[in-house]
C-alpha cells in the first residue's frame, strides 16, 4: 500500500485513527519475567509492526539504542525494495533493525516497548490504515535466546490477558535484513509535519515518553 498524501488516504487514516484512538495511547505492560542479563557490547534486534516509519521513530527514542534502520525481511531477497514490497506479494514485512547497548537496555525491555506502544499485536496483517502481509507484526529472532525471550513474553502477556484479543505477532527466525531506500530512513524526523506521521506515528513516541519515561530520551538514534 502506497502512502501518498491524497484525500482518500487522509480520510482512511483519520477513520483508522478515530477507531483506534485508545490503542494509540499505548498500554502499560508488565516487565518481562524472563529477560537477558545486562552486558557490555552491542546487540541487534529486528521487529516488524506495520509501517516502518513509526516503529523506527519509537525505537530511536529508547535509551541505549544506538541506531535504527528501516528495511525489509521475511521474504524474497530479489524483491527487497519499496515498490515490490508494497505490492504485498514478496513475503517481506516492513521491518526495523535496532542496534542497542545491552548494558543500558535489555532485549526484554525492547519487547516491552514493542508490544506496548510500537504497534497493536492483535491485528492480523494490519496496522492502522495499512493492510497486507507486508504490515504484519513479527519478531525476527537472531539467536536461540531471543526466541526464548520473545516466546516467554508472549506467553506472559497472554496469561495476564494484557490485550482484549489474542496476540497474532509472529516469532520467526531472521534470515536476512535488507535496508530500505534512503528516503525511508529517519522518516519521522525528516517529515514531522506529514499527515501520516501526525496521525499514526507521533502518538506512539508520545506514549513511550508518557508510559516509560525512564526509557525515553528526547535525543534520537541516527541523530545528525
Amino acid at each position: 500500500m502506497r502512502r501518498p498524501i491524497l484525500l482518500p488516504f487522509v480520510l482512511a487514516a483519520l477513520t483508522a485513527c478515530s477507531a483506534a484512538a485508545a490503542r494509540d495511547e499505548g498500554l502499560t505492560l508488565p516487565t518481562p519475567a524472563v529477560d537477558a542479563a545486562r552486558a557490555p557490547g552491542e546487540a541487534t534486534a529486528v521487529f516488524a509492526g506495520g509501517c516502518f516509519w513509526g516503529v523506527e521513530g519509537v525505537f530511536q527514542h529508547v535509551k541505549g539504542v544506538k541506531s535504527v534502520r528501516s528495511g525489509y525481511t521475511g521474504g524474497d531477497a530479489a524483491h527487497a525494495n519499496y515498490d515490490d514490497v508494497s505490492d504485498g506479494d514478496t513475503g517481506h514485512a516492513e521491518s526495523v533493525r535496532v542496534v542497542y547497548d545491552p548494558a543500558q537496555v535489555t532485549y526484554g525491555q525492547l519487547l516491552q516497548v514493542f508490544f506496548s506502544v510500537a504497534m497493536d499485536p492483535t491485528t492480523l496483517n494490519r496496522q492502522g490504515p495499512d493492510v497486507g502481509t507486508q504490515y504484519r507484526s513479527a519478531i525476527f529472532y537472531a539467536t536461540p535466546e531471543q526466541e526464548k525471550l520473545a516466546r516467554a513474553y508472549v506467553a506472559q502477556l497472554t496469561a495476564a490477558k494484557a490485550f482484549s484479543a489474542p496476540i497474532v505477532t509472529q516469532v520467526v527466525p531472521l534470515k536476512g535484513f535488507w535496508n530500505a531506500e534512503d528516503e525511508h530512513q529517519d522518516y519521522m524526523h525528516l517529515n514531522p509535519d506529514a499527515m501520516y506521521i501526525a496521525i499514526n506515528d507521533r502518538p506512539k513516541v508520545l506514549a513511550l515518553q508518557r508510559i516509560y519515561p525512564e526509557m525515553y530520551t528526547p535525543a534520537w538514534a541516527n541523530g545528525r
